[in-house]
């Protein structure tokens, strides 16, 4: 079973202050890190990167320089993390039958967790990885607290996500026909009856998307260098 990874970097990094996809940790941008645990995979034949259409040229002249042990495209994106997925999985290799997406700006996933959702694919139509909440939930309305959600019930997703390629592509052009924009991938099979399951992720599989974050990952680095 051929399965290909798509990875949207395409973001603009405005909470951030910057393409955070593109900014160095430890002398390589935080895609080449994100990126490793793809290529070392075994069962990831390609990697898809989205990236701006303006960093489209610079981006796989970096990419080429630094890997050549698989095949990596860099395709441009649109103007939401929706549409840049959509464009990457038209980039794909036609004989894939799986979709793994990936958010670029999660430079912790292992090769054991991309390996855990693959695998649990063979019994659900998607599987996403997602961590249980620690905190207790709130749901509220302006400065009023409605209820306490049962926090054993509540899980945050992660990526990577994996899909069939089917239902995928099926669950994009719906949500494009009809103006639907998901919160994540798995939201928008969900939405037209697809079974999406999930297995456990990990604490340290931090998305980054403020500063703050960003202190979080080099102190994540650092700790797994040692």
């Amino acid at each position: 079973m051929k399965i290909s990874a798509v990875i949207p970097a395409a973001g603009s990094g405005e909470r951030f202050g910057g393409k955070k996809q593109l900014k160095n940790l430890d002398g390589r941008p935080l895609l080449y890190h994100t990126l490793q645990p793809f290529i070392r995979s075994a069962l990831i034949n390609e990697i898809v990167v989205v990236v701006p259409k303006k960093d489209v040229d610079q981006v796989d002249r970096e990419l080429r320089s630094m890997i050549s042990a698989k095949p990596v495209k860099v395709v441009a994106g649109g103007n939401s993390r929706q549409v840049s997925v959509h464009n990457g999985l038209a980039a794909t290799d036609e004989s894939s039958e799986l979709i793994c997406v990936h958010d670029a700006v999660r430079p912790f996933v292992t090769e054991g967790l991309i390996e855990k959702a693959v695998k649990a694919c063979s019994e659900h139509d998607g599987v996403i990885v997602a961590q249980s909440s620690t905190d207790t939930i709130k749901k509220v309305m302006e400065d009023q607290i409605l209820e306490t959600l049962p926090r054993e019930t509540i899980w945050r997703a992660q990526t990577p996500q994996v899909f069939s390629k089917l239902a995928l592509q099926e669950a994009l052009e719906l949500a494009e026909a009809e103006d639907i924009q998901g919160t994540d991938e798995a939201s928008l099979l969900e939405r037209i009856g697809y079974q999406v399951g999930f297995v456990e992720g990990s604490s340290l599989n931090i998305k980054i998307t403020t500063e703050e974050d960003w202190v979080f990952a080099e102190a994540i680095y650092n700790r797994l260098q040692e």
